[in-house]
């Protein structure tokens, strides 16, 4: 069973666990792993040396054409190939639950507590773990310091001067995204450190959940007979890791802010780049019985005994004034964050810590046009937030709690429900936020319509839902770098639908607009080495752009085969926007949508090649499976079709379209016995009619249609009349 293989899986990732402690409100549900684990298998990602000797001959054209491609894209553009096959990343088992809301940046911990992943600058990912950002416990008894460590298994040949090497055996990393738990037993000191990463990702949630911000709540048990004075020192470099890192002109300064009753201290990192410039901020919440220090800035190389000194010697930081100077090219600087507090003997204490990252306006790679992030609707565009959204999250992180535990009760305590599928179903959400997420806001000139308003079958210029939610994309993979892919994102849509519906329609409307746009430019597509238009009218593009050109501008970034050949994404388009209607009875939303989904209906119906009401050769059509290719009506793309004229008969009933009705209801009817009569092999549907060997193959994607017609509500007796058998 697989609730078995959740437990053996555990078991096997906590096996060097020796300590008995399991931390302070660690949730059972979830992903868990001893920080001393070391995967026995190493992956390596597929690249082009992985390629086989007999795929080289069979595609030596695609090769070719592709090496020109990359060379030009690397060499002479200076930019980042949306598929790098030379250079792509190594697949390291080292990452847990990112920091950060929806669409402002993110930042990746790892689950040993590195921050080694970011994504500041909007869909462009930078690996790089900075050594220098930890977090470090000290311990004083009688006013004298009995321990001192950063929390951090590393070995570094850096920061000679800190004490490293924390034994991962006594430690473990508990991931519930959007929040996540790292369990520290103190060995011989008797205390347990439990500290709670928080991200507001909350359902529903379209203000809160747009911060770049993320809280680290600390909870200290102290097992002892004798109390404790207890410190977390946090540093922080100023940047990513980046080379801009040593660009110069980076400064830190330190600040206090004091706002309905609640004061929030801590440093400002002025990261001041030419492009995309930000500002880090590290804060803590003036508390009675809380110490908070401060080192304005630090070199974070050589030994850094300087800063460790400061600390052991008394439990906190000298807490200088003033700001720091800019560096000097060639130059890094860090700063460092102290909270204290005392903890009885066999009790309790909590010191919280914020994060937050302040990057208002953005440019992609193309430098064309600077947009503005969705969060800055409530903070401004002038890029000295920090301190307000740092202040904001450590006086609201306990709501988000709240809110996140009321949203993922009723599926942790669903005891049908197997543990590895609980912890999936969260922790998969992560790439709502890493997913090279944006949100933004539209820009007042905007025009979403493609030219064609409403009055003509068209869109609003500036849609509501789009004026008041953003606009919001994300990205296929962080390493196949294109926004909005459609094809996957009919599948993962159901994440948005479900938890952040404006957001789905919002896409749902950009979608559209580029529907009726057409690009007639002539451009190579590397599969085929033909020829064709970038984008034909009334076809669903592939994805909205590249992060590294200009997204919603120049749709359709995908090079490797030809967009008319992705017919099926009409049929996805059809079937969203139905399901769309049926989970937010959106009646605007159907009224703007029921012409664009007319046209790409329309578009369809050249493939209906003998008049069966089944259209032929349609998506996939010239992808190959095991060797061959699909040829004519397929129960992949058949099975979409039927259930898009399904739902365009549902949504010609709901917008009293009778006539449009009848003519979908009779493309239906005979579509469904063709596909009957074409696929039916008397068990089950043919993967395609073609009769080649393996047309009688079976894929679980065949009953996409099907499926979806389910989701989306409609009842047996409905799409009986798609599919009879």
């Amino acid at each position: 069973m697989t609730t078995d293989w959740g437990e053996k899986s555990t078991a096997d990732l906590m096996s060097s666990y020796v300590s008995k402690e399991m931390g302070y409100g660690v949730p059972k549900e979830g992903w868990r792993i001893c920080l001393a684990h070391e995967f026995k298998e190493k992956r390596k990602p597929f690249q082009a040396k992985d390629v086989s000797l007999s795929n080289v001959l069979e595609h030596i054209g695609l090769g070719i054409r592709y090496l020109k491609w990359w060379y030009k894209k690397t060499q002479v553009e200076k930019k980042a190939p949306f598929i790098d096959m030379f250079r792509a990343q190594p697949l390291r088992q080292i990452y847990g639950a990112p920091l950060g809301g929806i669409g402002g940046g993110t930042i990746t911990r790892g689950w040993r507590g590195e921050f080694c992943r970011w994504q500041l600058n909007p869909g462009m990912y930078h690996y790089k773990t900075v050594t220098a950002n930890q977090f470090t416990v000290c311990l004083r008894r009688g006013g004298q310091t009995v321990y001192q460590q950063v929390l951090s298994v590393e070995r570094p040949p850096t920061l000679q001067g800190w004490n490293w090497g924390y034994c991962g055996e006594y430690a473990f990393y508990h991931a519930l995204f959007p929040r996540a738990w790292t369990v520290y037993h103190l060995p011989g000191q008797n205390v347990t450190l439990t500290c709670r990463q928080v991200s507001p990702v909350i359902p529903h949630d379209y203000k809160d959940s747009s911060l770049p911000v993320a809280v680290f709540v600390w909870d200290i048990e102290n097992k002892n007979d004798y109390a404790l004075d207890v410190s977390i020192m946090f540093t922080m470099v100023n940047g990513s890791g980046h080379k801009d890192d040593k660009s110069g002109g980076h400064w830190n300064e330190p600040f206090h802010l004091e706002k309905e009753g609640e004061e929030v201290s801590g440093v400002l990192l002025h990261h001041c780049t030419s492009v995309n410039p930000y500002t880090l901020c590290i804060a803590a919440r003036e508390q009675p019985d809380k110490e908070i220090s401060h080192q304005t800035a630090f070199s974070p190389k050589g030994t850094c005994s300087g800063l460790w000194r400061d600390l052991i010697t008394d439990g906190r930081l000298d807490s200088p004034t003033g700001s720091s100077p800019p560096t000097l090219k060639g130059e890094k600087v860090a700063a460092a964050l102290a909270v204290g507090c005392s903890v009885p003997a066999q009790g309790h204490n909590t010191l919280e810590f914020c994060l937050s990252w302040d990057m208002p306006k953005i440019t992609f790679g193309s430098r064309e046009r600077e947009h503005i992030r969705r969060y800055t609707r409530y903070y401004g565009t002038n890029g000295d937030a920090s301190p307000s959204l740092s202040h904001y999250a450590l006086t609201h992180y306990k709501q988000w709690e709240k809110s996140i535990e009321e949203w993922q009760r009723p599926i942790l305590q669903d005891s049908s429900l197997p543990s590895w599928y609980k912890s999936a179903l969260f922790n998969e959400l992560y790439f709502v936020t890493d997913g090279g997420t944006v949100w933004t806001e539209l820009p007042e000139d905007a025009d979403v319509s493609g030219g064609v308003r409403s009055e003509n079958g068209g869109l609003p210029a500036q849609p509501a839902v789009i004026k008041e939610y953003g606009r919001f994309a994300y990205l296929e993979g962080q390493e196949y770098r294109m926004y909005n892919t459609y094809d996957v994102h009919f599948y993962a849509s159901f994440a948005l639908i479900m938890l952040w519906p404006k957001l789905a329609l919002s896409v749902q409307y950009d979608i559209a607009g580029s529907v009726v746009q057409k690009d007639p430019t002539e451009r190579l597509h590397l599969m085929s080495g033909l020829c064709s238009p970038v984008k034909a009218k009334n076809v669903v593009p592939h994805d909205i752009g590249d992060p590294d050109d200009e997204p919603w501008k120049r749709v359709n970034a995908y090079l490797i085969h030809d967009t008319a050949d992705w017919k099926d994404l009409n049929l996805k388009f059809v079937l969203q926007v139905y399901r769309d209607f049926h989970l937010t009875q959106d009646n605007q939303y159907l009224r703007d949508m029921w012409p664009i989904c007319q046209a790409v209906m329309e578009s369809e119906m050249k493939f209906d090649l003998d008049g069966d009401g089944l259209i032929e050769n349609s998506g996939y059509a010239d992808q190959t499976y095991d060797g061959w290719t699909v040829t004519g009506p397929s129960a992949y793309c058949g099975g979409l079709w039927l259930a898009s004229l399904c739902v365009m008969c549902k949504m010609a009933k709901l917008v009293d379209n009778e006539e449009t009705y009848r003519r979908y209801r009779d493309i239906l009817d005979r579509g469904s016995a063709a596909f009957d009569k074409l696929l039916w092999n008397g068990k089950y549907y043919n993967y395609d009619s073609s009769g080649r060997d393996l047309s009688n193959s079976v894929m679980s994607d065949q009953c996409a249609g099907h499926w979806f017609l389910r989701a989306s509500g409609l009842g047996e007796e409905d799409y009986q009349a798609s599919f009879s058998k």
